[in-house]
């Protein structure tokens, strides 16, 4: 019998997403060879006794459990030592605010499984939160417009129910005419464009959303082939662009001369090249006074330079003075207004968790029962025994760099 801790989420705000619902975590036990206890929680969105009447086990005491499921960063100060646990752990990138946890769990000698690491074979993500946190960005990238404009008005995605509350609104909104970039492919670009179309704006071709002049709202997806070319003028690839960002520079100048909001959902390599430089955000030509970047890279390492901090769910608006470089009030006439929300999912967190769930039934559960032979597990464990796993030694000067501090 596998058992299974859903840990309460001890970031601060708190986040109010869970890893299985209590439906999905219901399913799970009647199904398979597994006991799940959730620890009680006064914020999540699911209910302790949504829990309950599931059948399913709520108690503080979890420390028989196998392994332990939370969502977003465990505080230090509450991480069992020997432990295994999943969480997005946020390391991967060597974010330094979180070097200090990364170091406590080599220290405790526990397993961390991060959700971000479980991929295919082929290096596909198997579980995600990213097309909620590009629903919610999108939303909220049109509210910010809105606000700038004066034009429409909408609520937070946070004060609706759910998903479908927000539908119904976007068939009674009429919308100026304005043209929306949405950079990516993957799940978040994917759940951005999905709400641009459910406000029934047009989608059109690169060319015509540089040519073309519009009495209606329009949105173009951006590819990296669109924004982006060899320095040495060679043919891009899309495989050799991911493997050596480095070689290639930013082509994005004709799009920002052209978009009035700009929604960033790619996945950024530090070495690749930004969108566009603060040089080039003071030419006249210029004309996004609109981001929500819910990539969400933080100045010096972004892609936009005008991100200088995440946005926060209860305030998720600043400006951007461009002459400057330094943050400013927004929805100013000469600011770029911002919104850059690192937990968007967490706008919708009972939608974004029921398609976490699904996702960890459909794609993870079987490798958990299957324990030490699932290689999926294997490319996904960041540390073990009190050390850096084979895949993420690379995170050792990392890890080192504080401590010489």
């Amino acid at each position: 019998m596998l058992k299974i801790g859903i840990i309460v989420e001890g970031k601060n705000p708190p986040d109010t997403r869970v890893p299985l619902t209590p439906r999905q975590a219901s399913f799970i036990q009647r199904n398979f060879p597994v006991q799940i206890t959730v620890q009680p929680s006064g914020f999540r969105s699911f209910k302790d006794d949504e829990y309950r009447e599931e059948g399913v086990a709520v108690s503080e005491n979890i420390d028989d459990c196998d392994m332990l499921l939370g969502v977003k960063e465990v505080p230090v100060g509450e991480m069992r030592p020997g432990k295994t646990y999943f969480f997005f752990s946020h390391t991967m990138k060597k974010q330094r605010h979180n070097r200090k946890l990364l170091q406590a769990i080599l220290e405790k000698k526990i397993t961390l499984v991060d959700y971000e690491a479980l991929t295919d074979a082929a290096g596909n993500r198997l579980i995600a939160f990213g097309r909620y946190a590009g629903m919610v960005g999108a939303h909220n990238g049109m509210i910010a417009y809105g606000l700038r404009t004066g034009e429409f008005s909408l609520p937070r995605m946070k004060d609706l129910s759910d998903y479908s509350k927000a539908r119904e609104l976007y068939a009674q909104i009429k919308l100026p005419p304005m043209k929306i970039a949405v950079t990516g492919t993957g799940r978040v670009a994917v759940g951005a464009v999905a709400v641009l179309r459910d406000f029934k704006i047009r989608q059109v071709g690169n060319n015509d959303y540089l040519h073309e002049m519009f009495d209606e709202p329009v949105f173009t997806q951006l590819r990296p082939a669109e924004y982006v070319e060899r320095i040495d003028g060679k043919p891009f690839i899309k495989a050799d662009f991911y493997a050596h960002p480095e070689r290639y520079k930013s082509v994005f100048a004709p799009y920002y001369a052209k978009t009035d909001l700009l929604i960033n959902g790619i996945y950024y390599n530090k070495e690749a090249p930004a969108f566009f430089t603060r040089e080039e955000m003071l030419l006249e030509n210029f004309r996004i006074k609109t981001i929500s970047d819910i990539s969400c890279d933080v100045v010096p390492l972004s892609s936009i330079p005008a991100t200088l901090r995440a946005s926060a769910i209860d305030d998720p608006f600043f400006g951007y003075d461009p002459v400057t470089g330094q943050e400013c009030a927004p929805f100013q006439p000469k600011s770029v207004d911002m919104t850059t929300i690192d937990n968007l999912p967490n706008e919708l967190p009972r939608d974004a968790s029921e398609f976490f769930s699904e996702q960890f039934i459909v794609n993870i559960l079987p490798e958990l029962l299957q324990g030490e032979e699932s290689l999926v597990l294997e490319r996904a464990t960041i540390a073990k025994n009190g050390a850096l796993t084979q895949r993420f030694e690379y995170l050792k000067d990392f890890v080192v760099g504080e401590l010489r501090m």
